[in-house]
């Protein structure tokens, strides 16, 4: 059972934030094109991390 917080709450939101600075942004700025175009990128490949990490999270059995 993984956890829907981190997946939902973190992992998409940061590819999406990610693929609109990296598709969107980027383009538009003719000074900072490949900085901002990496960071975007960045920032999509941490959100995908947290989206993997919170599917494959469960929680640990307490043994008293």
């Amino acid at each position: 059972m993984g956890s829907k917080q981190i997946s939902v709450g973190v992992g998409i939101p940061m590819i999406i934030v990610g693929a609109l600075m990296a598709f969107l942004w980027a383009p538009t700025s003719t000074e900072f094109f490949e900085t901002i175009e990496f960071v975007g990128g960045l920032i999509g490949i941490l959100g995908v991390i947290f989206f993997v990490a919170g599917l494959m999270y469960t929680k640990q059995p307490v043994i008293s």
